[in-house]
């Protein structure tokens, strides 16, 4: 099975919406993408409560400052596109009013001929439920469950797939009892192999028996040499370690690649561009 790839919209601070997400966009689908995603951030602490990604002590980016509304960034890619699917990795449930989300993705789906794939999630982070004040973030698990209820009567028959993100626990539950697929971190091959088989087997005691599908988000930063095995983080290094740990990825069960290079590029033509290259080795290996 040819492994789907998948690219993401430029969304920090250095790109201009006005141009590059438009350009990014249109490259995409010319070079062969299947999709293009966009991520959510609503907030930007200056005294954060945790770290980034609630690691103790992990700053928080600039980069996490500024950048467009994901659904926007989403209607200006669907507006110059007509076959990549148009999905969210990930967008933060808590923060959104249900219904009011609910509509404005299913008028994007319908305007975009149903390409629209709904990635969604909890949320990491205290200070963007607080700024949002839909929510609070302890309620974070029972406002997505309400979320999902609310998107499936406004969508009716015909749904937009919800692929749904998780690490563990009572989160990855919820992948196996109502998403269409299954949105990890980026793991590596070894990573994702067992917590798939615990998603199956969580998956089927449901009575579901249809393979979940497997779409995971990466941040690709290559380099002109290798780097050093030991002081290397996945799918960073010479494009011969990036492409061995998309290959793993690969084995261990993952459908669908998200490529996400642009913290590494300076504006949209650069993020195309290396994307076009990098698009071409994965195709040239096999994957």
């Amino acid at each position: 099975m040819t492994l789907r790839l998948g690219l993401g919209l430029p969304q920090l601070a250095r790109y201009d919406p006005r141009r590059d997400v438009l350009e990014v966009a249109r490259a995409a689908e010319r070079t062969g993408f299947d999709s293009v995603w966009v991520f959510e951030r609503t907030a930007f602490p200056l005294e954060p409560l945790d770290g980034l990604y609630r690691v103790p002590g992990l700053p928080w980016p600039g980069t996490c400052r500024y950048g467009p509304d994901p659904l926007v960034a989403l209607s200006l890619a669907a507006a110059v596109t007509g076959r990549v699917r148009l999905g969210g990795g990930v967008l933060v449930g808590g923060p959104h009013a249900p219904f009011p989300f609910a509509r404005t993705l299913a008028t994007l789906d319908a305007a975009s001929g149903g390409r629209v794939l709904a990635g969604l999630g909890t949320g990491w982070s205290p200070e963007e439920h607080r700024t949002s004040r839909v929510t609070e973030f302890g309620d974070r698990g029972a406002r997505l469950e309400e979320l999902l209820d609310v998107c499936a009567a406004v969508w009716g028959a015909g749904p937009i797939p919800v692929y749904l993100a998780a690490t563990g626990g009572p989160a990855l539950e919820r992948v196996a009892r109502r998403a269409d697929g299954w949105l990890p971190g980026p793991l590596t091959g070894a990573q994702l192999a067992p917590l798939l088989g615990q998603l199956t087997e969580a998956a089927e005691g449901y009575g579901r028996t249809a393979a979940l599908d497997v779409a995971m988000r990466v941040a690709v930063e290559p380099s002109g040499a290798p780097l050093p095995e030991a002081e290397r983080r996945p799918y960073t290094g010479s494009p011969e370690q990036i492409l061995g740990d998309l290959a793993g990825a690969a084995e261990a069960g993952a459908r669908e690649i998200l490529l996400d290079l642009q913290g590494c590029c300076r504006d949209g033509k650069e993020l195309a561009d290396r994307a076009a290259e990098l698009y071409a080795r994965i195709r040239a290996a096999g994957l």
